[in-house]
């Protein structure tokens, strides 16, 4: 044991810090997905970066990183401006590196240089991996379906309250030029950062335990970064969204890129305020319906007055002769009565060489009906007869 050669731990470590220094001596690029970052108040940050099986999700490799202060100046703003999101934990990077080993802090990157178009494409082969397996699943157009209220005055909002596009929202419904009343409730949801997907859809299912009193559900953004859009793209977000039995609006502030909860939503409209102004004009369309068939109710019922009109005055100008014939033909009905009457008349049947006899004021029609002693009266044309019966 005496004999060998023995290092120092930092002997050693000095040893596989020249020879990486050695056989790695250029920059490389390396792609990984960014697990942690953390800024420091000198303006450095430190990464780590790791690699996860396809399949598994399991971390197969790791790595801590540094970028140092002068760096992450440049790099950071360029990073945003050129994808749209925040250098954070959770996306994948394409980084130009050197590799290193300290010592006293063994292996480690330091982070030269940056390429945004790589995050690009993998947000993008993100998102496109999620409509794909909504569109499987045959949920991605549920949402769309649902018929929309043709009164839309119930609102459900899932916004930030300190959120600039909630007031823009409620201003816009409440000075609306119509007048109308809308109901809204506010259903608190973070709109940026890592508890969005959390918070959407706890309030999604706040607003489904009283389904019946809504019409709508609007979520809403606005005034915030484009860099924050990604916490928009998830699957469970998205599938909650897409099979939410009311219709849902969005309006999240964006102009540039469409994410997958407005994929999956009933209506995507640009900005807050055109999400109020869809309501709006919703309830003016059916306003507008209601008056033109007010206006065509009108129309028919003065056709019906005007034809009415015409008719009443077709008939007074046939009255008089109508009447008159009518008249005629009830004169006419009148003398065949009266020849029927004259020639039915017992006056007339005595006239013919016919009598009437009667007993005690009672019609003998029998001689059967009589007996001695009786006195009959016979009645004539031109008198009356008395005999008694012997």
């Amino acid at each position: 044991m005496d004999e060998q050669k023995h290092f120092t731990l930092f002997e050693l470590n000095n040893l596989v810090r020249n020879a990486l220094n050695e056989a790695l001596p250029a920059r490389y690029w390396v792609t990984g997905e960014l697990s942690e970052v953390r800024e420091t108040t000198v303006g450095h940050c430190y990464i780590e970066l790791v690699q996860r099986d396809e399949v598994t999700g399991t971390v197969v490799a790791k790595a801590r990183g540094t970028i140092w202060s002068r760096t992450y100046q440049l790099l950071r703003p360029y990073f945003v401006e050129e994808t749209g999101q925040q250098f954070a934990a959770g996306i994948k990077v394409l980084l130009q590196v050197t590799v290193g080993f300290h010592e006293a802090y063994g292996f480690a990157l330091d982070v030269c240089d940056i390429e945004p178009s790589f995050t690009i494409g993998e947000a993008a082969r993100r998102r496109r991996q999620i409509i794909e397996r909504l569109t499987a699943e045959g949920v991605i157009d549920l949402n769309k379906e649902l018929p929309f209220p043709l009164l839309p005055r119930r609102v459900a909002i899932i916004s930030s309250p300190t959120a600039a596009g909630y007031g823009d929202f409620c201003d816009q419904l409440l000075q609306n030029p119509y007048g109308f009343t809308f109901y809204t409730r506010l259903f608190a949801a973070p709109m940026q950062g890592d508890k969005v997907e959390e918070g959407i859809i706890a309030a999604l299912d706040d607003i489904a335990q009283n389904i019946g009193f809504w019409d709508v559900v609007v979520i809403i953004r606005g005034g915030g970064a484009t860099s924050d859009l990604s916490c928009f793209d998830t699957y469970d977000l998205a599938n909650n969204c897409a099979q939410f039995p009311l219709p849902i609006i969005t309006g999240i502030g964006h102009q540039r890129d469409d994410t997958v909860l407005d994929a999956v939503a009933h209506t995507r409209v640009k900005t807050p305020t055109a999400a109020a102004d869809l309501l709006i004009h919703a309830l003016a369309g059916q306003v507008a319906l209601v008056d033109g068939f007010a206006d065509d109710i009108v129309k028919a019922a003065q056709n019906i007055l005007a034809q009415q009109r015409l008719f009443l005055k077709s008939v007074l100008q046939r009255l008089p002769v109508a009447t008159e014939l009518l008249l005629q033909r009830h004169r006419h009905k009148l003398d065949l009565w009266q020849q029927l009457a004259e020639s039915s008349s017992p006056q007339r049947i005595l006239s013919l060489g016919y009598s009437l006899t009667t007993c005690n004021g009672r019609v003998v029609r029998s001689a059967a009906e009589v007996k001695q002693g009786d006195t009959l009266v016979t009645r004539l044309s031109d008198g009356v007869v008395s005999s008694k019966v012997e």
